[in-house]
């Protein structure tokens, strides 16, 4: 049995949950919220890991396993947490300065807590680390783009190598003879080619703005319609925060909960339906685009709050690719369940499957391999 402490900081909170790495059991978990606002949870990040501590009471875990959002070209595996690689860490920031600095701030008070345990940093982007260079290249000066960084990194890896095994034992079959596309789709969303078990293809690109359409993200856009803004009176300022907070189902609904979009949809709201129409067109953008990049598929993967749960957005993602070999099961597809499953017919020779994530598993299952080796 190894217990891990698995630490998800944020600006303003604190998600943790402590379970065993081997048999996924989960002991304790939960939340601060608010840190460091007027009446919040903590007064800063060192407060609310204190608080941690006294809920964990006599639990001690063996490794600390923390999220950690973008690790750049620099950090493509598991990483055991040193001051040197914390300071690296806060060097490659700047590619991430909306979560890197957050997630330090979790790392520097859980360290000070548990300062007698391994500390591991699991990113987002590291399974990406297998992109081919035509897959993460930019279409812009070579020099410029190597000296700043730009290029496509992809994030949701801690995902997408959780429901890729899933898969495979899913399907009964080695994940090196497998190629998968995965739907992560949630609030933020994201798509990934995996072939053998390596990501060839994501939608995220620099930064978790590229891509699908997202609860508040406008995913891909013209880069010509930010010039244009901009010489409309728009500020940087302004147009970050307009395409990563006011845009996607937000920006054109009103609300960025797919649920609260699919009831107004079903309601009979024209704005909604329209905005579902986007939403799927680019999820069909995409299918089509990784089933040519794998040179077809042996299965389609949802996970996710959007993917596990909304049955509709599964079937609108692949109604009427039967000469693709894509066959859904309206049945199975449509049963309310939260467990893994296959929602296509038996004919169905591309299988289309349900698997709910678990990035906290995950991370506590390549924290201890990272101390491990």
């Amino acid at each position: 049995m190894t217990t891990v402490f698995v630490v998800n900081s944020g600006s303003s909170s604190i998600k943790w949950e402590l379970l065993d790495a081997e048999s996924g059991t989960v002991y304790s978990g939960g939340m601060v919220e608010r840190i460091g606002e007027p009446g919040g949870g903590a007064a800063d990040h060192d407060d609310g890991m204190r608080q941690i501590l006294a809920e964990l009471g006599d639990e001690h875990p063996a490794v600390v396993g923390h999220r950690v959002v973008h690790g750049g070209a620099e950090f493509t595996a598991a990483t055991v947490i040193t001051d040197e690689i914390e300071d690296r860490l806060e060097e490659i920031s700047v590619l991430a300065p909306l979560h890197n600095p957050a997630n330090l701030k979790g790392i520097r008070a859980a360290r000070a807590t548990f300062a007698t345990v391994p500390h591991v940093a699991i990113f987002d982007t590291a399974f990406h680390g297998t992109l081919p260079p035509q897959a993460y290249t930019y279409a812009i000066n070579t020099e410029l783009a190597r000296a700043h960084g730009v290029r496509r990194y992809g994030f949701h890896g801690t995902s997408y190598r959780y429901v890729a095994e899933r898969a495979a034992a899913v399907l009964g079959k080695d994940l090196a003879d497998l190629k998968l596309i995965v739907f992560h789709l949630g609030n933020g969303a994201s798509v990934c080619a995996i072939d053998g078990g390596r990501s060839v293809e994501t939608s995220m690109g620099m930064t978790p703005l590229e891509g699908l359409v997202m609860g508040t993200r406008s995913g891909d856009i013209d880069p010509g319609a930010l010039f244009h803004l901009g010489r409309s009176g728009m500020d940087l300022a302004g147009l970050d925060h307009l395409l990563n907070r006011e845009s996607g189902l937000l920006g054109m609904t009103g609300t960025g909960d797919m649920r609260d979009v699919q009831s107004k949809a079903d309601a009979g709201d024209e704005r909604a339906q329209a905005a579902l129409a986007v939403y799927y067109h680019r999820l069909r953008h995409y299918l089509g685009a990784y089933l040519v990049a794998l040179g077809g598929a042996d299965a389609i993967v949802f996970t996710a709050g959007v993917g596990e749960n909304n049955a509709n957005t599964r079937l609108a993602t692949v109604e009427g690719l039967e000469s693709f070999g894509i066959v859904m099961d309206a049945a199975a597809n449509s049963e309310a369940r939260r467990d893994e499953r296959m929602v296509s017919a038996s004919d169905s020779s591309v299988k289309v499957l349900v698997i709910p994530t678990n990035e906290e598993l995950q991370i506590a299952r390549e924290s201890v391999e990272a101390v491990t080796r």
